[in-house]
């Protein structure tokens, strides 16, 4: 199936660590549009929000191009690892140990199912 349309968005530089951002978009691969979306709405985690937005984002992207939007499926969702932050963090007698305030890339990618 080399010729399936498909929809992209990303996140990049969301300010969260991709390990915990992990947790969440497990959650929805390969899920439906609909089904994704109600997941991540009763999801408490912080990072649910963010990856929310990136699936709307998808959404609208393929309901630009008249995309059959019953029929959209999470093809692909994966959170890469970005840049991380450096902070120090004082310490006793004089000594600081390094804190890494860690950012994610959330990419998202959908496909019309059969």
């Amino acid at each position: 199936m080399a010729d399936r349309r498909t929809w992209k968005a990303s996140h990049r530089f969301a300010r969260i660590a991709p390990r915990k951002a992990r947790l969440v978009i497990d959650l929805i691969r390969g899920l439906g549009c609909g089904a994704a979306l109600e997941q991540l709405e009763f999801n408490r985690r912080r990072s649910a929000r963010m990856i929310q937005d990136v699936l709307k984002s998808a959404m609208t992207n393929a309901d630009e191009e008249e995309a059959d939007m019953r029929s959209l499926y999470v093809v692909n969702a994966r959170v890469d690892g970005g840049p991380y932050y450096r902070r120090w963090r004082p310490k006793d007698r004089g000594r600081a140990h390094p804190i890494a305030k860690r950012t994610s890339h959330i990419l998202i990618e959908l496909a019309e199912g059969a």
